[in-house]
């Protein structure tokens, strides 16, 4: 917040010595018409010469050079930065843009991404030819956002209300109700930033959270005060086009890519293409992965609102009895292991009905929170990993666990198994390549699972400092209180700490491992 405080007090500071346009030259009108802003699912390619955190980004850049790579890339909307301190843009950069869009037939939109303060800049903006304006939701009141957002409504131009945290819901709840009052539903688009001004981590889930929070603030107003949809791009995170395939199946209406382009125009299609490919794409495992994903945030947000707990995954079920009992206790994922070379794989064919028994247990005891299934595979060539995969499709597997492998994570999550701090290396490359979490499970010589070893606790802090830390290994009703307390991790993976014997849950441990996690007392 102190980098956005100086850049505002800075902007303020010019503003009165220049005016709003800085001393450049306005156009007395717009020369080009407005063009609709992401109309359907696309990226937003950013022109930016620099940032606080990343120092010169593309200093020597060419505006209207750059304007025609990501023209020729197919992105729906290029933003331009108009801030001069920091980021090094100018309205200059602004009007190239646009003058750049308007001779290739205004099929771009073209985006004033800036800390703008005043309904003026809004004007101004307009004058320059931009056809959407970045409000910041974080440094505006909320009496100045909605008079900032009532001026760009009536020139015609969209708002990107950027938001970052559940204080924002509120102010997103008023824009977008005014929206529906103008009759404007259609020009509000809410970016999420991925990224933690704090930490600098990316979580790929805050989006989806925050999307929530605000549909859920609309289910209490009369279905005429609703916008007809609610849509949410994701800005930072996206650096390699593998980060923009995983975007696009999260169900994201867009994508906000600056560094990335920036550093490199001419290959920007690379990211338009993966992303639009894939967020065109309606096949069922696509559909699923974005269900197991929301539902996951969903998960997420009713924990929130409560006193702290780690979601909780029960591994190795193979058997009706022991996923009733651990649906009922509170489990958030049951786990299934594929292959028949673990003492505690499931007989495939009876996952269906196992499936089918717990959730008919939640049924009758009002339970809403309803557990997810995972199919654990370590040989995804495997025929059992195959099968698991039609399951998948089928809808009775929420999502595979890809388990010490490599492998396509469009239909779930990796988990890695990490002894050394070599490996951290590794944790980072896929963070990067857009993995939404990664399970860590300890490392054991020649064991692929299951090891009842816990993992090294340097270890596990220095991945929490780097993602959202889901957690497995060594974990039972014993340790689970002292484990959840040091680390506070968002998930744990419980397995062999519950068994009687390989395969064969003992209930009265299962009901003690959530009530010792019940025990814990933690202020997020």
């Amino acid at each position: 917040m102190n980098i956005l405080k100086e850049i505002c007090d800075r902007r303020l500071a010019d503003i009165e010595k220049l005016g709003f346009s800085y001393g450049h030259q306005i156009p007395e009108e717009r020369n080009r018409p407005v063009v609709p802003f992401l109309a359907k699912a696309g990226t937003i390619l950013e022109v930016k010469r620099a940032s606080p955190s990343k120092g010169n980004i593309a200093p020597d850049l060419n505006p209207a050079a750059t304007a025609e790579d990501y023209i020729k890339a197919g992105t729906s909307a290029i933003s331009v930065l108009t801030e001069e301190n920091y980021f090094k843009g100018t309205l200059e950069d602004l009007m190239s843009v646009a003058e750049t869009v308007h001779k290739n037939g205004d099929k771009v939109a073209v985006l004033r991404k800036d800390f703008l303060l005043e309904p003026e800049e809004i004007r101004i903006a307009y004058k320059c030819g931009a056809d959407a304006v970045l409000l910041i939701a974080r440094i505006l009141d909320k009496e100045k956002l909605l008079e900032m957002a009532q001026t760009a409504f009536e020139l015609g131009l969209s708002v990107l209300l950027e938001l970052r945290d559940e204080e924002a819901v509120e102010k997103a709840f008023d824009v977008l109700t005014l929206a529906v009052k103008m009759k404007s539903t259609d020009k509000v688009v809410l970016g999420i930033n991925a990224r933690d001004l704090k930490t600098f981590t990316i979580d790929m889930l805050i989006p989806l959270r925050i999307k929530q929070m605000i549909e859920a603030k609309f289910q209490s107003v009369p279905k005429e005060a609703r916008p007809d949809r609610i849509r949410v791009i994701s800005e930072s995170g996206v650096l390699n086009p593998q980060a923009a395939v995983l975007t696009a199946n999260l169900g994201f209406n867009g994508i906000l890519i600056g560094e990335a382009v920036a550093k490199d125009p001419e290959n920007a299609d690379k990211y338009v293409k993966a992303f639009v490919d894939n967020a065109e794409k309606a096949d069922r495992s696509q559909n699923n992965i974005r269900n197991f994903w929301g539902k996951i945030a969903a998960k997420l947000n009713r924990i929130d609102k409560s006193e702290y707990r780690p979601m909780v995954k029960i591994c190795g079920i193979t058997n009706e009895e022991d996923g009733i009992c651990a649906a009922e206790n509170g489990a958030d994922i049951l786990g299934f292991i594929m292959e028949e070379k673990f003492a505690r794989h499931a007989d495939i064919e009876k996952i269906p009905a196992i499936r089918e028994a717990v959730l008919e247990a939640c049924a009758k005891n009002g339970s809403t929170d309803l557990p997810l299934m995972v199919g654990v595979i370590t040989m995804p060539e495997s025929p059992e990993a195959q099968k698991a995969y039609e399951l998948f499709d089928k809808g009775v597997l929420d999502a595979i666990q890809l388990h010490g492998c490599r492998g396509d994570i469009a239909a779930g999550y990796e988990a890695m198994r990490l002894g050394k701090e070599e490996q951290l290396a590794e944790l980072d490359s896929k963070l990067t390549n857009g993995s939404v979490r990664i399970l860590a499970d300890s490392y054991v010589e020649g064991i692929d699972g299951g090891t009842g070893v816990c993992i090294n606790p340097l270890l596990a802090e220095k991945i929490a400092a780097k993602t959202r830390l889901w957690l497995a290994g060594g974990i039972n009703p014993a340790n689970a209180a002292e484990i959840v307390q040091r680390f506070k991790p968002e998930l744990i993976d419980v397995s062999s700490g519950l068994e009687i014997s390989p395969g064969k849950k003992d209930h009265s441990k299962i009901k003690a491992l959530f009530s010792e996690i019940r025990k814990v007392s933690i202020t997020r």
